[in-house]
């Protein structure tokens, strides 16, 4: 057989062939397509990366910040914690979720938005009125900017995740089509064209052959002619005079 390599398991024929070549063109197709869009998503990837580093250095800063804050106020008004469980009605922050399209890929993105109530009822405003006022409010901003950090990098963190499936899954695509699929339909078409080519090549010897073998019947069939037109343009003249039937004499016949 020829052909050399994993080909797919089809008949040689011109029609089979037409189909082999459509079906190679759409895989280089999807490969480039693939490739760019892996490409795409793994720009998207290392920004996000970069991102997620430069957030979590943040949030570490953020919430040593929050930290000392609390502590303050801690140091300046005592425990106040049941207060507040007590005055808030109301959430300071809600998150939104909105989708963003990168290449075909849904990546979620958190939003933080702060409620027109800001710091629950008037029962929190009022707390730390007779002292320590000054620390509860920088550390109620402190830990609302922790907050928005911690949002802003739970969605870095989920689109990193996604992105990171999809990527794999791609690059799998990519180098399934890339080693197994196009090699495979390549060395089918050339099996096929050389399976035609042998069959060309087998057609035209026996053209020649049949050919070959009309030219000598022919010229077996002149020469048989040629000898018989020889021989008979070779016969005598006696042979071929016609007898004088007044000048013969016939014998006598008894009764």
């Amino acid at each position: 057989m020829s052909g050399k390599g994993a080909r797919e398991n089809v008949f040689p024929t011109r029609m089979n062939l037409s189909v082999t070549k459509t079906r190679l063109k759409g895989a280089q197709t999807g490969h480039s397509l693939l490739k760019k869009k892996a490409d795409a998503l793994g720009k998207r990837f290392r920004s996000i990366l970069q991102k997620i580093d430069e957030a979590k250095r943040k949030m570490g800063r953020v919430m040593q910040l929050a930290a000392f804050s609390l502590a303050e106020v801690t140091y300046a008004t005592g425990d106040i914690s049941y207060q507040i469980q007590e005055s808030i009605t109301e959430a300071t922050f809600r998150v939104a979720t909105k989708s963003e399209n990168v290449s075909g890929v849904l990546l979620p993105t958190f939003e933080t938005n702060r409620t027109a109530a800001e710091g629950g009822s008037a029962g929190f405003g009022l707390t730390g009125l007779g002292r320590g006022g000054q620390q509860i409010t920088k550390a109620r901003e402190t830990f609302a900017k922790a907050v928005e950090t911690l949002v802003e990098l739970a969605s870095l963190q989920t689109a990193f995740v996604i992105l990171d499936e999809v990527i794999k899954m791609t690059n799998r695509r990519v180098n399934a089509l890339e080693h197994v699929v196009i090699p495979r339909l390549e060395n089918t078409i050339s099996y096929i064209n050389s399976e035609l080519d042998e069959m060309d090549r087998e057609e035209f010897f026996r053209l020649k052959k049949v050919q070959g073998k009309k030219k000598r019947d022919n010229a077996a069939k002149e020469e048989e002619d040629k000898k018989k037109k020889e021989a008979n343009n070779s016969v005598p003249e006696e042979e071929t005079e016609t007898p004088d039937l007044l000048a013969s004499k016939d014998e006598d016949v008894i009764f």
